[in-house]
């Protein structure tokens, strides 16, 4: 993968999806994961979660099923390298309970953040962006790497990913999602 600068991703400060979608498409050929039809559409998408930060702090990702009927769920979620998703958690609502979630790494390595006793010594270096927001309130760090399963200690607990050097492919098992129960730790990300 070439190396990747800030302004690949951004005309006169607005974020380009498509710019980013073909930077994921380029890790994907890497991995020699397979481009889907379906990766494609509009069903595929990006964010940089309004961070104007996207090598750091962005994602992209596909819903496979999302079955709240019979309370399923499976995504695929993609990191760049270095590329974090945002902290956040799930909470009941509504529509119905508090998601919890597993993840098996498919390609490359991520390090997952949890509630729990801090990690001394962190492996990764965490983005300003993020700390400067205070973005970030969990430092319990885990390193997963390819064909390794980790699962959230609880459905409601804040978390967040990063992707390793060489960027991660990451299935996401997990009961439904639901947009109104998702919250950012950092209030300014839009999603």
């Amino acid at each position: 993968m070439n190396k990747l600068i800030k302004s690949d991703f951004y005309d006169h400060g607005k974020f380009n999806k498509q710019k980013a979608l073909e930077a994921y498409y380029n890790m994907m050929r890497g991995f020699n994961y397979p481009v889907y039809p379906i990766l494609k559409t509009d069903q595929f998408w990006t964010s940089d979660f309004a961070q104007n930060d996207f090598l750091n702090v962005g994602m992209a990702g596909i819903f496979w099923i999302n079955n709240t009927a019979e309370g399923y769920f499976g995504h695929e979620i993609y990191l760049l390298p270095g590329q974090m998703i945002v902290e956040h958690g799930h909470n009941n609502c509504t529509e119905g309970k508090a998601k919890m979630e597993s993840w098996l790494v498919r390609h490359g390595m991520i390090y997952t953040f949890g509630e729990g006793e801090p990690t001394r010594d962190l492996p990764v270096k965490l983005p300003e962006s993020q700390l400067k927001a205070n973005g970030i309130t969990v430092k319990n760090c885990k390193v997963q790497k390819e064909g390794e399963i980790g699962t959230l200690n609880r459905a409601t607990a804040k978390h967040f990913m990063m992707a390793g050097p060489n960027g991660a492919i990451v299935t996401e098992y997990g009961s439904p999602h639901y947009g109104p129960a998702l919250e950012f730790t950092n209030k300014t990300v839009v999603f």
